[in-house]
């Protein structure tokens, strides 16, 4: 199947000075599973006083901090693949509801958190959730996805957008709040938004497409409206970041999911000067925030992504770690990659890519994760053996640097 095993990993990676411990030994402060204990819904066991003064490990990884071992976490960690929520969604059919109601988040946000402790938690929600708060309501239909019923492809549409009504988005901050509280010091949590050229795809395309045909000949036949959108979304979606920080986010991640629609140039054009504006506005009021960029099928915009000025550029899978680490140099730190159907793959064939992005990523800057979210149907006992070999790293144990075989 052409899947490298740790000790035939990519040769300019071989001689870091570091080495992994075994993977079966617990994280202490856990049970024996590695995972904690809980009884009540949300009065769970806190952190010690030592442990909540510092600073999460992903934190600090996302900063190019030294860290012991890579922090680990997962896009689209809590969702269909676990039984519980499955179980829930019974309950609670209406997607809306689920990602619109403050325990309803919670819970399903901490979902992964107890069972395979990450080290990062990142909200349960959706890039479009923002949206009607600053005048385009959309549904979601069961099989069409999101949908927007008025599309805005005219000036007369843009006269339906008005400023961020943060209030109408309370659920949000107080479902950060209280994760944050949850969580502790322990791991670090997450919140997201969508970039403007990709939330502009749904409200332009009117929901997922898989052309993009409206919004880009817009860049042609109506660059003046398109502007005008991008630039009203950018301001928003930076108020919303800002608000996530403020409500408790120690990180945000930036989802340009469909950047990588868009040539590289028509990429500098349309997408990337919005994502500058939103990353200085950030960066203004929250300078200690860490942001990261993630785009699927972002193999030919890598250089590009690093100057918006973020903090972590994610690379999907498709992108060689070692040629990503390369091309992006040391001084910005990457997260990802590891194929998502790694996780339908045999346990030690998992074990072994887990080593060999980690290796290539370097024992400085890199947060491991999927180069996508978890797929529906994955094998919750490959989740926990992502984590598991996650916590396996010891960067401050040294050895002998291994002879590259040619």
């Amino acid at each position: 199947m052409g899947f490298s095993s740790f000790n035939s990993g990519c040769g300019c990676c071989s001689s870091l000075g570091w080495k992994s411990s075994s993977f079966l030994v617990p994280l202490l402060g856990f049970n024996s599973n590695g995972v904690l204990v809980s009884t009540n819904r949300f009065n769970r066991v806190r952190p010690s006083a030592s442990a909540s003064s510092s600073e999460p490990l992903l934190v600090k990884a996302a900063r190019g901090d030294p860290v012991s071992r890579p922090p680990a976490w997962m896009m689209r960690q809590a969702g269909r693949y676990m039984a519980v929520y499955r179980k829930l969604a019974e309950k609670h059919p209406s997607f809306r509801e689920r990602s619109e109601t403050t325990d309803l988040i919670v819970e399903i946000s901490l979902q992964p958190w107890e069972a395979f402790h990450p080290d990062g938690v990142i909200i349960f929600s959706d890039i479009l959730t923002p949206l009607p708060a600053f005048g385009v309501p959309f549904d979601i239909e069961e099989v069409r996805g999101p949908v927007i019923q008025t599309p805005i492809r005219s000036e007369e549409g843009l006269k339906a957008l008005h400023p961020i009504n943060l209030d109408k988005l309370n659920f949000v901050g107080e479902s950060l709040k209280i994760l944050r509280q949850e969580v502790g010091g322990r791991a670090a949590v997450l919140g997201f938004v969508g970039a403007p050229w990709t939330i502009a795809t749904y409200i332009v395309e009117g929901g997922t497409t898989r052309t993009y045909t409206n919004i880009k000949s817009m860049c042609h036949t109506a660059p003046h409206v398109l502007r005008a959108l991008l630039s009203h979304l950018t301001e928003a979606i930076a108020e919303y970041v800002v608000y996530q920080v403020k409500s408790g986010a120690h990180c945000v991640q930036i989802f340009d999911s469909w950047g990588g629609q868009l040539p590289p140039n028509m990429w500098e054009l349309w997408s990337k000067p919005y994502i500058n504006e939103i990353v200085g506005i950030v960066k203004k009021k929250c300078p200690e925030i860490p942001l990261v960029l993630y785009i699927n099928g972002n193999g030919g915009l890598l250089e590009k992504m690093k100057g918006t000025g973020v903090d972590v550029i994610g690379l999907d899978w498709t992108v060689d770690m070692a040629d990503g680490r390369r091309r992006l140099g040391d001084d910005i730190s990457i997260q990802g990659n590891v194929d998502p159907a790694y996780l339908f793959s045999p346990l030690s064939a998992l074990t072994d890519e887990i080593h060999r992005v980690v290796k290539c990523a370097g024992a400085k800057g890199h947060i491991l994760n999927l180069g996508h979210g978890v797929l529906v149907g994955t094998p919750e006992e490959a989740v926990s053996r992502f984590f598991d070999v996650a916590r396996s790293f010891n960067f401050d144990s040294v050895e002998e640097k291994p002879k590259v075989v040619v």
